[in-house]
């Protein structure tokens, strides 16, 4: 009877969320037998207030057919899922295989911080560079576009880039800095220099039996003294089988070699340095702008000469909406990307800190007009966060009450919503996501699969969003 009552009242709660109540948003334990009973109506997989991003639509719709180098920017911006690239990895190809590939986007050196980041990219370099992060307290540390600042002093360095894949490969490559600064060059080649200098010739002697100083000093035209100063003897007792220096006023020369990197010509807007080459490129360089003394970066961007998709990710591991609030640089910076989309998704984290959701609501709302106020012809499209559970066992109602909000916030504050939390299975999702192999143990984190499986719904979403948005434009 216990588990009877157990499930009666999680129909209850079930019902008191579907009809736009607000919930307790505290600890609730379960009995998953009951939850795995609980058969979940799963929403059509489509976008909250669409007319919202009407314009992205209508761009999409120009690259249908387009022949021009038109280019059309996402940028999908949340924590640790959106910082590893699985997600947003898997929407990148399903959009670009839609509307076509226009480049890479923005990609940041997450190893030479000493962190996780995207694979189809690889960066290397001789140097052991600082970092400063969002999540980190703020030190005034010049952190930006990538979340994660990248700065060091040496100006002896190179990064080495390598697109690895033939869908990376570029034509444009920009470096985003604190305040647009020219820190950096780019090479795509070095260049052998020999240096040649005279230095005094250097004669070595091995002694034979027999041999004495005064024998040895006639042979080679110096005196006896001058051999003892170059070898540091005392007296004039030697060794056969050992070796002497033999001092002498000849010359003779020697080379040294070195490699440098040969800089690229590079052009700059308001926003970015650049470098553009007429042939596709799979590598490329970043060397020391010689005339600075400090170089930080915040991001670096491949484009290739097509028309399509850039889908941007920006992720921070442990990351919050105030994290990013914290941070003007980081909204100034979204301008070197163009957005035509920003995708926002964030929530997990705050709802771990227990944040009501009017104090969420509330830095979603900062983090918006901080968007607006740069890049005022970006829309936003909001991703509610996924299902979790608090110590493996008791519901996240947080992140119920976050999707909530955000839905019913939608239209008056103009944005478009995609409801991951109820696509996922919502309050009830965790225990079958976990036997799908979608979540992990901690019942917080998502498997790749279950990060792919994200990654296909929103690809979904968006898509049948548009698929709408033709036939009702029509």
């Amino acid at each position: 009877m216990q588990i009877n009552r157990i499930y009666i009242f999680f129909w209850l709660l079930f019902a008191y969320v579907s009809q736009g109540q607000t919930i307790d948003s505290s600890y609730v334990e379960i009995d998953s037998v009951s939850i795995d009973t609980i058969e979940v109506d799963i929403p059509n997989n489509g976008i909250i207030n669409s007319n919202a991003i009407r314009k992205f639509y209508q761009k999409l719709a120009n690259l249908e057919g387009d022949t021009t180098s038109q280019k059309v920017n996402i940028v999908h911006i949340g924590d640790s899922h959106i910082q590893a690239d699985l997600m947003t990895n898997v929407v990148r190809e399903k959009l670009q295989d839609t509307f076509g590939n226009g480049g890479r986007g923005l990609i940041f050196p997450h190893n030479l911080a000493r962190t996780n980041g995207s694979w189809d990219v690889k960066f290397s370099s001789n140097e052991s560079w600082n970092n400063h992060r969002i999540v980190s307290p703020v030190n005034g540390s010049n952190v930006g576009l990538s979340g994660i600042l990248l700065s060091s002093r040496n100006d002896d360095f190179a990064i080495e880039v390598n697109a690895k894949e033939a869908d990376n490969f570029f034509n444009l490559i920009k470096i985003v800095t604190p305040n647009n600064e020219n820190m950096f060059q780019v090479a795509t080649a070095k260049k052998t220099i020999v240096l040649e200098s005279d230095v005094p010739k250097s004669i070595t002697h091995k002694i034979k039996n027999g041999e004495a100083l005064s024998i040895i000093a006639d042979k080679y035209n110096v005196s006896v003294s001058e051999i003892k100063r170059a070898n540091g003897l005392k007296s004039n007792n030697i060794r056969a089988g050992k070796t002497l220096k033999i001092p002498t006023n000849q010359m003779q020369k020697r080379s040294i070699s070195r490699s440098e990197f040969i800089p690229l010509e590079m052009m700059a807007d308001d926003n970015s340095h650049f470098y553009r080459s007429e042939e596709t490129l799979e590598k490329i360089y970043l060397i020391p702008n010689k005339e600075q003394k400090q170089f930080e970066l915040n991001g670096v961007v491949l484009e290739n000469d097509k028309s399509g998709i850039l889908y941007h990710n920006i992720g921070v591991n442990g990351a919050k909406l105030s994290d990013y609030n914290k941070y003007p640089m980081f909204f100034e910076q979204l301008k070197s990307l163009q957005p035509d989309l920003i995708v926002v998704s964030l929530g997990t984290n705050e709802s771990f800190d227990h944040m009501k959701s009017q104090d969420y609501m509330q830095q979603l709302d900062v983090f918006i007009q901080s968007v607006k106020a740069q890049n005022p012809n970006a829309e936003i499209l909001v991703a509610t966060p996924p299902p979790s559970l608090f110590k493996r066992k008791y519901p996240n109602t947080f992140c119920a009450d976050y999707a909530q909000k955000t839905i019913e916030k939608a239209e008056e504050s103009n944005y478009a919503v995609w409801d991951m939390y109820s696509q996922l299975g919502g309050l009830y999702g965790v225990a079958k996501n976990a036997k799908k192999g979608l979540i992990g143990s901690d019942r917080v984190h998502y498997t790749k699969a279950g990060y792919v499986k994200q990654g296909e719904l929103l690809a979904e979403a968006l898509l049948n969003a548009f698929q709408n948005y033709k036939i009702t434009k029509e």
